[in-house]
């Protein structure tokens, strides 16, 4: 993982530079003269963490939105409710469509896939 690097001289912070004669990263100083070598060709990472519930947050507001198609054809297994709001999504890992159903009972939201 990339970090601040500062000058041995002034204590300034160090800048990515690249030496393209040598082809090598360097850490430069704008206020003198300064350089020394990378140790690492990471410049920047930018590492994006999502909570669990983020996730699934997602699939149980989708049976508030009217845009997307209902069916009653179709019944809940865990509380029974008729009425379902479907979608197409690719699953992880496999290729393809997947038919998504979320149930439509406010206390439920149950997800499943056809």
């Amino acid at each position: 993982m990339s970090t601040m690097k500062f000058c041995r001289e002034c204590n300034n912070i160090l800048y990515p530079k690249e030496d393209r004669e040598h082809k090598i990263l360097l850490y430069a100083c704008r206020n003198c003269d300064h350089q020394e070598v990378a140790d690492n060709n990471c410049v920047y990472r930018n590492e994006i963490h999502h909570a669990v519930g983020e996730r699934t947050q997602v699939l149980q507001d989708v049976a508030a939105d009217p845009t997307l198609p209902r069916t009653k054809s179709v019944r809940c297994t865990q509380c029974n409710h008729g009425e379902a709001v479907f979608f197409q999504a690719t699953s992880r890992g496999e290729e393809g469509m997947t038919l998504f159903f979320v149930c439509c009972n406010p206390s439920c939201g149950h997800r499943w896939r056809d």
